[in-house]
């Protein structure tokens, strides 16, 4: 396994870091290559492992696709649109996934981060899309997941205009679902993880299943998926069931 992207596994959760701080994180063809290996065995560990955080090195998210390796057009890969399979492949984790984003977030970064279920950024979070800027146009997904996630009229004006927002203005306008300081970051994030991880694996990733298999169905036919493709209750759900009473008669 490469150095490009790091892997610390800690009481249930992966966390992925982008490795490349003297570049302040840029992307590249070597980071998107050990990200997919990583996600390839994540994929098979459900039962060890039951969320994944995605996060920069160095207090720094990424500042976006390395624009080097964009102008030289270098290392064409087999695949054409590469890139967008690794940011799907991720979208479509059976594992909850957190993007942490402090400092830059720019364009193919955000398109990262939009891949993951929740983003959670510190003040010092910088976002910005500036595809328009450069003369390029997006291919990873940006222009699906951030009208989903912000609305297209607060997308449009992210697009149009290649503006930057903090991390307060991302929470206000749901781009970030939490915005916390730096120097709280950890301790936050460390209790939302609990949070994740203290329900059933099995459960969240059964709903974040349905969650992407019933996007942008109709009502009805998305209830009728839930309905007649439900895969059941959890392996541990007779426990905690059971539990919950045991608490409530005690009490």
């Amino acid at each position: 396994m490469s150095d490009w992207v790091l892997r610390e596994d800690r009481e249930g959760t992966a966390i992925l870091t982008l490795n490349r701080p003297d570049k302040l994180n840029a992307l590249n063809s070597e980071i998107f290559e050990a990200l997919e290996e990583h996600l390839q065995q994540l994929a098979r560990e459900t039962r060890q492992i039951g969320l994944i955080i995605l996060r920069g090195t160095g207090g720094n998210f990424s500042s976006g696709y390395d624009m080097a390796e964009i102008g030289q057009a270098v290392k064409a890969h087999a695949k054409p649109h590469y890139e967008s399979e690794v940011i799907e492949y991720l979208a479509n984790m059976p594992q909850p996934s957190v993007a942490v984003v402090q400092e830059q977030c720019s364009t193919g970064a955000l398109e990262l981060a939009l891949a993951c279920d929740l983003l959670v950024a510190g003040e010092s979070a910088q976002f910005s899309e500036v595809y328009a800027r450069w003369g390029l146009t997006p291919i990873w997904s940006l222009s699906l997941r951030l009208p989903r996630r912000v609305g297209s009229a607060r997308a449009r004006e992210m697009i149009f205009t290649c503006r930057t927002y903090t991390g307060r203005e991302a929470e206000h306008f749901h781009l970030a679902n939490f915005c916390f300081p730096d120097d709280q970051l950890e301790v936050e994030l460390a209790k939302l993880s609990a949070e994740i991880l203290g329900n059933s694996w099995y459960a969240n990733q059964v709903c974040k299943r349905v969650l992407i298999e019933t996007d942008a169905l109709p009502l009805s036919e998305a209830h009728a998926h839930e309905m007649f493709k439900n895969e059941g209750v959890a392996p541990d759900a007779e426990e905690r069931v059971a539990a919950f009473l045991n608490r409530r008669v005690v009490s």
